[in-house]
């Protein structure tokens, strides 16, 4: 500091939680300049151009020049420690002074900011009826039986009391919630869903309050900006990504503190966060990987697996974590998609073996053709494959007798011993098929490698209980016959999109790690399970019962698209991984946009021309915060030939990512699961493609796999919806598809 107490050159410079949501909702040119002027203002705040001052009425609020029209709004912690709380045209900064409240929550005992002014205009006079118009009769508050003391109690921030308790709808509530401090906005969303004031206390409110050890110095600006949910900005290139929102999910590495708790919390055993999409389970994940890490001895190995379902979303959580945790977490790490591990520990055992691998849809092919061969009809390819691949493979079935005491729950259709011993007989073949062509499946590798981690588990087992039984130490790892010291391969295992995962998956997931406390995270979301997995985690060893959290405040999308995308789930009932349902009930967002655009078109050639117009028309953000998402990969690629022809930039997702970082971004419904964009289209949602027109032929024959095939469809829309954060279009041609019909488009909307 100088004698006159202004900023000596150089100072640190820290972004609050909400203020990039204002900021990158201004014209791009002011966005722009707020760059610049961070970069500027961290080397030296001192500069004249800024005209740092400190506003009237104010003790710790500053402001400084952007540019012309536009002022930056700090508070100063100490020092040349500055907060960014918010950028403002300077008319709004200077007119409305008094509205703009701040201070250190003396529950939580982190920084509070609120504009009082926006929110009472956008808030509370939004939802007031026009003066000419009839005035209708006084609604109840939402909070009437709650005094101020007690939100108080609770941490709601002191400023927006008054304004909570004047609230009498839902929009207005979750108004307040966009602008309000994130902890305020959780503990009266909670309120709201009618969860019970002592339970929000604990669940909601606990988990950051200061402890009765420690003491809240209302003076005391560092600390409190420590339990804030702030960055720090120490590079360009930190701004820049949040600014310009190339990767607008991913530079936030703090939690809100319910997911913190999650996170830091010790476990029993197998632990399970759940909830839709944008609440931030991968974030949590992510940290309880990197606090997994930070509890491990010194070494050099790799004692946590981090695995996920998808290749290309194995390289992005690699990628995340190097951001958040940095190379010396990432090495004590193994990060590799699930197949991927099954193959390792397969070729372990059996290094020679040179077969070619194949999917599903692969494995359907040769199927039919051996059918075709065969000249048999009585069996269609659909339903032996599904066979073979949940009960024979699922249940590890390796004769003829052990496939005769099989279940079969959730099969629909029933077979006798007649049929069985048929499809036995025809399974053989198939598999005698595939050896001799040099094929295995997916899911034969991840059967085989299940099988050889249970023996190795068994094998680990027994020699542990003998060293116990001769008073040796328990044990991780024993010596194997050939003298080498066999182990459990990780220490702790953490699963993000765990719904995708199938039985053999888990059994060989399971036998990895020992059974102990904190042996296996698991994160995802039944709602969007695209691949055909369906499983009990307690009948393969996973229990996760008494150990499952649920996130329900969605961070990504706004509440307009995240309520379209649960209609689009209308009358469907999804599991929980361990035997009960799960819903959406309580899913809340606190962002705010437009209703998502429903357009349909009268042939495929016009509704690629509303494609190419409505990228046209986003042109005030870059092409790669921009997708198109559509059913089928000849769609893909006549997307992109339109493109091209109109001279839009573009690039194609393959399974390990877009090809290239610039231009809008295509793929198929598959290829966004983890993705998020700020805008996006899905096209070609008509009968006949979503869901696709086989489906209906399982109604007849097969209800059990008609429903779950519905199902999968829906889950795959619904994911493919919630990649948008700002804005969703949704196009067809023809006749739209049913499971739009929520949304309003009627059976011959067109």
């Amino acid at each position: 500091m100088t004698a006159t107490g202004t900023p000596t050159a150089g100072a640190t410079l820290r972004l609050l939680d909400k203020a990039d949501k204002e900021i990158v909702k201004l014209d791009r040119a002011v966005v722009g300049a707020v760059y610049k002027f961070q970069h500027d203002f961290r080397r030296n705040p001192e500069s004249g151009g800024f005209h740092l001052k400190q506003l009237e009425g104010h003790d710790r609020l500053w402001s400084a020049r952007v540019n012309r029209e536009y002022r930056a709004l700090l508070l100063r912690l100490g020092g040349d420690d500055w907060l960014l709380v918010g950028v403002k045209h300077r008319k709004h900064v200077y007119e409305h002074l008094d509205r703009l409240a701040y201070g250190i929550n003396q529950v939580t005992g982190a920084i509070d900011y609120v504009d009082l002014q926006v929110v009472e205009e956008d808030v509370l006079r939004r939802g007031a009826p026009a003066p000419a118009a009839p005035q209708p009769p006084a609604e109840q508050p939402l909070f009437g039986e709650y005094s101020a003391e007690q939100l108080a109690g609770l941490g709601v921030a002191e400023p927006l009391i008054p304004v909570a308790l004047k609230l009498t709808t839902d929009d207005e509530l979750l108004g307040l919630a966009e602008y309000a401090p994130r902890h305020t906005a959780e503990v009266l969303l909670r309120l709201r869903d009618g969860v019970p004031y002592e339970q929000v206390r604990e669940e909601v409110t606990e988990p950051v309050a200061v402890g009765p050890e420690e003491r809240i110095d209302a003076d005391d600006w560092q600390t409190a900006v420590d339990r804030s949910q702030a960055v720090v900005i120490t590079d360009d290139e930190s701004l820049q990504s949040i600014l310009e929102e190339r990767d607008f999910g991913r530079w936030k590495v703090f939690l809100h503190p319910t997911q913190e708790k999650l996170v830091r919390r010790a476990y029993s055993g197998p632990a399970r966060v759940g909830g839709g999409p944008g609440t931030g389970k991968t974030i949590v994940a992510l940290h309880r990987v990197r606090h997994l890490v930070d509890q491990l001895p010194p070494g050099h190995t790799k004692p946590v697996l981090f695995t996920t379902f998808n290749k290309n979303l194995a390289a992005d959580l690699r990628a995340r974590l190097l951001s958040l945790g940095g190379p010396e977490t990432v090495a004590r790490v193994d990060i590799v998609h699930v197949d991927q591990l099954a193959t390792r520990v397969v070729t372990e055992a059996d290094p020679g073996n040179t077969k070619r691998r194949i999917d599903d849809t692969q494995a359907l092919r040769e199927w039919r053709q051996m059918l075709v061969e065969t000249g048999e009809s009585r069996w269609d390819a659909e339903f032996l494959g599904d066979e073979w691949n949940q009960v024979i493979l699922g249940q590890a079935v390796a004769s003829r007798a052990d496939y005769f005491r099989a279940r079969r729950a959730g099969r629909g259709r029933s077979v006798s011993r007649a049929e069985r011993a048929e499809i036995w007989q025809l399974a053989e073949r198939f598999t005698q098929r595939l050896d001799v062509k040099g094929l295995e499946t997916h899911r034969q590798i991840a059967e085989r490698a299940a099988q050889l981690e249970t023996a190795r588990k068994a094998k680990i087992d027994a020699r542990a209980r003998q060293r116990d039984e001769r008073g040796g130490l328990a044990n991780i790892h024993v010596e194997s016959g050939s003298g080498a010291w066999l182990r459990y391969r990780y220490r702790h295992i953490v699963v993000d999109e765990a719904q995708d995962l199938s039985a053999a998956h888990w059994k060989m997931l399971r036998a990895m790690v020992p059974a102990r406390p904190d042996d296996l995270f698991l994160v995802g979301d039944t709602h969007q399970r695209i691949y055909d997995n369906q499983v009990t985690l307690g009948s393969l060893g996973v229990n996760i019962r008494g150990r499952s959290a649920k996130l329900t405040l969605s961070y990504r999308t706004t509440r307009e698209i995240l309520g379209s995308a649960i209609g689009l789930l209308e009358g469907t009932e999804y599991d929980d991984l361990d035997g009960g349902t799960e819903g959406l009930a309580g899913y809340r967002s606190v962002l705010h946009g437009l209703r998502p655009s429903l357009r349909g078109a009268a042939n495929w050639d016009e509704e690629l021309d509303f494609v190419v117009e409505q990228l046209q028309a986003w042109h005030d953000i870059p092409r790669e915060a921009m997708a198109v998402c559509v059913p089928t990969n000849d769609m893909v690629a006549q997307v992109a030939q339109r493109l091209a022809r109109r001279g839009i930039p573009h690039t194609q997702i393959t399974p390990d990512g877009p090809r290239h970082n610039e231009g809008v971004h295509i793929g198929t419904m598959y290829r966004f699961k983890g993705l998020e964009y700020r805008r996006l289209i899905i096209a070609g949602v008509a009968e006949g493609l979503v869901p696709r027109s086989s489906v209906d032929a399982w109604e007849k024959t097969d209800r059990s796999r008609h429903k779950r095939e519905l199902q999968r469809a829906r889950s795959l829309l619904f994911v493919a919806a919630t990649r948008a954060r700002d804005a969703l279009v949704i196009t067809w041609n023809g006749e739209p598809s049913r499971f739009l019909r929520p949304l309003g488009t009627g059976r011959a909307a067109g």
